[in-house]
């Protein structure tokens, strides 16, 4: 007997580090390179077929802010899983990514979630160390390097999200 799960999945993280290029990516395998900025949240759908599981994920692109606490309650309310994104480029989206990580422990609980570290086609950029990458596995933060640009991983961490909604 198959399941169908309808499934709300916030993606999280501050102003420019590649969410709705991620979601563009993964609900329709693109890129573009122009940036656009979120205004409010941005809602795109996407189903996986994970066995006998359909795991519908609403996907809700919310606009990042250079200070988190901005990020209205409501946005987070409901969602049974997130992702969070850092831009491997610019060290502060990981603080950015910490204060959300506790915004969405006090408003749903402990629900799964998963890192994106976004950018990694930028490598020669990177301000994240293979430290601060250790300090997030510690954390027990289950991290991908990903990149809209090329795609790279990005179907892995949704689908290991996905793969956490179906258990």
């Amino acid at each position: 007997m198959s399941r169908v799960l309808q499934k709300k999945v916030c993606l999280l993280g501050s102003f420019a580090v590649g969410k709705t290029s991620l979601v563009g990516r993964f609900v329709k395998g693109i890129f573009s390179d122009k940036y656009l900025s979120t205004m409010g949240v941005k809602i795109d759908r996407k189903s996986l077929q994970l066995d006998d599981v359909t795991v519908n994920m609403m996907l809700w692109d919310v606009h990042g802010e250079e200070s988190n606490k901005k990020v209205p309650a409501a946005y987070m309310r409901g969602s049974a899983a997130y992702l969070l994104v850092i831009d491997g480029t610019r060290i502060a989206s990981v603080e950015a990514a910490r204060e959300l990580h506790a915004r969405m422990k006090a408003e749903v609980g402990d629900v799964p979630f998963v890192v994106l570290l976004n950018k990694v086609d930028l490598q020669d950029e990177w301000q994240l160390s293979d430290t601060d990458v250790t300090a997030m596995h510690d954390d027990g933060w289950k991290c991908y390097k990903t990149s809209a640009l090329s795609g790279e991983n990005v179907e892995e961490a949704f689908s290991c999200l996905a793969r956490q909604l179906a258990s």
